[in-house]
């Protein structure tokens, strides 16, 4: 079974185009699913696309009334992934706004099937590309995974703050044992950062395939505040060092 995790705020334009399109992708591949919307307190009609489709398809939605940061968003659903996940399943996050092509998520699927605990769409691997993507956002991205790698060297992988990725249930599951509700601390778009470097001490086998972001399919203005964002990265840097010397984290 596998369970597709949608984080979603003010997303009424792309929703209902990237569920049709990940049910198409499942069907065509055979693939048991279900995907667990996250309305994060949207304004919009967000809400009310994900219940229509509930309807029709295999969609589960958690609404959170008030906006809460994709790090809530994110714990929502994988904490709810993980409660109704066996232990061969499978559990997918990616963006809600139609950026991340589901027909990767086979791959994805196969990876996993071959052993691997943690499947990365990645920017930074031979036949990766990205169309529509602002340069500061691209040097934000590169830096960030860079300054990562440098710290805090997980075996091939290469793209930290890519939200696209396969868990393989367990691990999940082992993780939110280990940390309950500390498991994501983080509010905003560095979570995904922290899930991985979290995920660490569970001697974590990864690989990454290449991603072809379309970033010039999204509607409206990017929600990430990149001076926010970009603290929050050192203040995540600062916590894991010091909680590393504690062997809070075994590395």
């Amino acid at each position: 079974m596998l369970r597709i995790i949608l984080p979603a705020y003010n997303e009424e334009a792309a929703l209902e185009k990237l569920i049709v399109g990940i049910s198409v992708a499942m069907q065509a591949a055979g693939l048991k699913y279900e995907i667990i919307v996250v309305n994060d307190g949207s304004k919009d009609r967000t809400l009310e696309i994900a219940q229509n489709c509930s309807t029709v398809l295999p969609v589960l939605v958690i609404d959170h009334v008030h906006n809460r940061g994709l790090g809530e968003a994110l714990k929502s659903g994988l904490k709810r992934a993980a409660e109704l996940c066996n232990s061969g399943d499978v559990i997918v996050t990616m963006d809600a706004d139609n950026t991340h092509p589901p027909d990767l998520i086979p791959t994805m699927i196969s990876n996993i099937e071959d052993g691997y605990d943690l499947v990365i769409a990645s920017r930074f691997v031979t036949g990766a590309k990205e169309y529509g993507l602002s340069a500061h956002r691209k040097v934000l991205s590169r830096g960030a995974s860079i300054l990562m790698r440098t710290l805090f060297p997980t075996k091939n992988v290469k793209d930290y703050t890519c939200g696209y990725r396969a868990y393989r249930a367990t691990i999940l599951q082992n993780a939110f044992a280990i940390y309950g509700e500390t498991f994501i601390c983080e509010k905003g778009f560095n979570a995904i950062v922290e899930i991985l470097l979290k995920l660490r001490c569970q001697s974590l086998k990864a690989c990454e395939i290449p991603l072809l972001l379309h970033y010039d399919r999204k509607e409206g203005a990017s929600k990430m505040p990149i001076m926010k964002t970009i603290l929050r990265y050192w203040a995540l840097i600062v916590h894991q060092l010091i909680a590393s010397r504690n062997k809070a984290f075994i590395a």
